[in-house]
C-alpha cells in the first residue's frame, strides 16, 4: 500500500501538471500543432538533463529495456501530437476527457504487454468507458467536431500504451529521468522538420506561454513516469482523471467554454465507472 499511495499522490501532481499544459497550449493562439508539441517537448527536455545531472546518475538504458523505452517514445509522442490537435479544435474538457481514456486503453495493452490478467470488472468498466467517449464524440454525419474528436481518440490510445511501456522500461531497471529525456528528445527530433518548415514568429507572450506549457508538461511527465512505477495502472487509473475536472475549471473560467449535455453525460459516465472500478480494485487488495 505504501507504493500505492506515493503513485496516487504522484498522479494528482501529474494532473495538475498537465491540465495547465493543456491551458498553456490553448492560450498560445493560433500557432501549428506541431510547433506547440516542439516547444513543449524541448522545455521537458532541458528540465529533464538537467534532472539527471543534479542528481549525478548515468544515462543508461538496459538492454533489455531499449525496445520498451523506443515504443513508449512512438506512441507517446503521436498520442501527444494527436492531444494537442483536439486541444485546438475542441473545448478544453473534451480533449482532456478524451486523452484521460488512456488508463482503459493501458488495461487493453497490458495483456500483450505486461502479462497482466483483466478481471471481468475491468473488462466491464473498459466497454463503459467507450460508451460514455461515444458522448463526447457523437460520431454522426452533423457534427463537425468528429475528426478532432477521433484524433482525440488516438490521443488517448497513444497516452495509454505508452504508459504500459513507461512501466514495463522502469520495471527493468530504466531510470524515470532518462525515460523523460529519451521521449522528449524523440519528440522534438520528430517535430523538428515540420517546425522549420512551418514555422510562425511568436510574441514574447506566446514565448513566455510556451515555455510555461513545457514546465507544467515537465511536471506532469516526471510525475505520471514516477507514478507508474509505484503501481499498475489499475490501481491510479480514478484519480487521473482531476486532470479533467482542472481543465474544466480553466475552460470555464478563462475561456468560457460550458460543456454541452451530452458531454457531461459522457464524463459521468467514464468518471463513474472509474471510481467505481478502483473501489472494487481496492476492496479486492483488502481483502486479499
Amino acid at each position: 500500500m505504501k507504493g500505492q499511495l506515493k503513485g496516487i499522490i504522484c498522479i494528482v501532481f501529474a494532473a495538475i501538471g498537465f491540465s495547465f499544459m493543456t491551458f498553456f497550449v490553448r492560450l498560445s493562439g493560433d500557432l501549428p500543432t506541431m510547433q506547440k508539441a516542439f516547444f513543449r517537448n524541448a522545455v521537458a527536455l532541458v528540465i529533464a538533463i538537467i534532472t539527471l545531472l543534479s542528481k549525478k546518475e548515468k544515462f543508461e538504458i538496459p538492454k533489455n529495456a531499449r525496445l520498451d523505452v523506443f515504443l513508449r517514445c512512438l506512441f507517446g509522442t503521436t498520442g501527444l501530437i494527436a492531444n494537442f490537435y483536439a486541444i485546438d479544435y475542441l473545448d478544453l474538457a473534451d480533449s482532456n476527457m478524451l486523452n484521460k481514456l488512456s488508463p482503459f486503453f493501458a488495461i487493453l495493452i497490458s495483456i500483450p504487454v505486461l502479462k497482466e490478467k483483466p478481471s471481468k470488472v475491468d473488462i466491464i468498466a473498459t466497454i463503459t468507458a467507450f460508451i460514455g467517449a461515444l458522448f463526447i464524440i457523437r460520431p454522426t454525419g452533423s457534427n463537425m467536431q468528429l475528426v478532432p474528436s477521433l484524433i482525440g481518440l488516438y490521443g488517448g490510445f497513444g497516452a495509454g500504451t505508452a504508459y504500459v511501456f513507461v512501466r514495463s522500461a522502469t520495471g527493468k531497471g530504466t531510470k524515470t529521468p532518462v525515460v523523460v529525456i529519451c521521449f522528449s528528445l524523440f519528440s522534438c527530433l520528430l517535430t523538428l522538420p515540420f517546425l522549420i518548415i512551418g514555422y510562425v514568429p511568436m510574441t514574447p507572450k506566446q514565448w513566455l506561454i510556451l515555455i510555461m506549457a513545457g514546465a507544467s508538461a515537465a511536471v506532469g511527465q516526471f510525475s505520471i513516469t514516477t507514478a507508474y512505477k509505484y503501481a499498475p495502472a489499475k490501481k491510479l487509473s480514478v484519480f487521473d482523471y482531476l486532470q479533467v475536472i482542472f481543465a474544466a475549471l480553466w475552460g470555464i473560467i478563462f475561456f468560457g467554454e460550458v460543456p454541452v449535455p451530452l458531454s457531461i453525460i459522457g464524463y459521468v459516465i467514464i468518471i463513474g465507472v472509474a471510481v467505481i472500478r478502483w473501489e472494487k480494485t481496492r476492496k479486492q487488495a483488502e481483502e486479499g
